[in-house]
């Protein structure tokens, strides 16, 4: 089963192009699935398995406290894998037809509000080199809405500082372009011209270094995030997405079009930005029940 497994996550590496991290899940998900096959159900060849192992596993999450999302998840890389292995002969029969995908609760994504966003931005040391790069991260991010792993994959040739946009390459390797508000491209240009070569060691082209000289990684970014977070006192739990949640809620509620939103985010469904209305929504409740009189 391995062998196949690998087959598979090279397919989806090269054939469909996806990003190292959803590779990442794939694979997670299915060494996960084909454990259990394989010690629990017995099972010696992945064509034997059938509808009915496949929801006992899914009986074994829910008794490990996995959510429906997470359940829904592994139905999905499940049913993809065993796809792959019809269309590519290895297997005959489907066990995942006819299987229902666990209705996941919708929660709506947590933002900062305008003056959090503010706060987070102004907690970056402009006295150090190491400080513009982070305001100059934390502004991108919030001006593009663009994802963390697009940030930390930028190259200087990305950026257009003249013509005020960014090229950002997104999931599936698909190319956006994407404006950039004044603000931002001020900090950037600094960071670019009197910051950046403090990091450099190599002949790298990556746009934003860490402290060896090297791209830095969605890992380091996090910690910086966390660390600015802690500076500015904010005390909502903040992921690597909340400013792109925010970014695109703050554009909605001031009355974005939904469609230009979608294309900057790079959604490919229009309904995975909709979320962001019922946030928006949500915001304007808020408002009504706290300020009007009869509320």
């Amino acid at each position: 089963m391995k062998d196949q497994l690998l087959d598979f996550i090279q397919f989806m590496i090269v054939e469909k192009g996806l990003s190292e991290n959803t590779v990442q899940s794939y694979e997670r998900d299915l060494k996960n699935y084909l454990n259990y096959i394989e010690k629990v159900e017995q099972i010696e060849s992945i064509c034997d398995v059938k509808r009915t192992h496949i929801l006992q596993f899914f009986s074994h999450l829910k008794s490990q406290g996995k959510s429906a999302k997470t359940i829904a998840r592994h139905t999905s890389s499940i049913r993809s894998f065993h796809h792959f292995l019809i269309r590519n002969r290895r297997c005959d029969g489907d066990p995942t037809e006819h299987l229902d995908t666990p209705k996941s609760e919708k929660t709506l994504p947590k933002v900062l509000n305008i003056e959090e966003v503010e706060q987070l931005l102004q907690a970056a040391d402009l006295s150090k080199a190491s400080g513009y790069r982070d305001r100059a991260m934390m502004e991108v991010l919030y001006a593009t809405g663009m994802r963390v792993s697009e940030l930390t994959g930028l190259q200087l040739d990305d950026v257009n500082l003249d013509m005020g946009f960014i090229r950002c390459i997104g999931k599936g390797n698909k190319e956006r372009i994407i404006p950039v508000g004044k603000t931002a491209t001020e900090i950037l240009e600094v960071y670019i011209r009197q910051s950046r070569g403090k990091f450099v060691r190599t002949s790298t082209t990556a746009l934003f270094l860490n402290q060896k000289g090297n791209s830095l990684t969605r890992q380091g970014f996090w910690k910086i995030l966390k660390a600015l977070a802690m500076k500015a006192n904010i005390q909502k739990e903040l992921t690597p997405h909340t400013l792109r949640h925010s970014f695109a809620t703050h554009l909605i509620e001031n009355g974005a079009d939904l469609r230009a939103v979608q294309e900057m985010l790079g959604h490919a469904d229009i309904s995975t930005t909709q979320i962001y209305t019922h946030v928006s929504t949500k915001r304007i409740r808020e408002v009504y029940a706290k300020f009007h009189p009869r509320a």
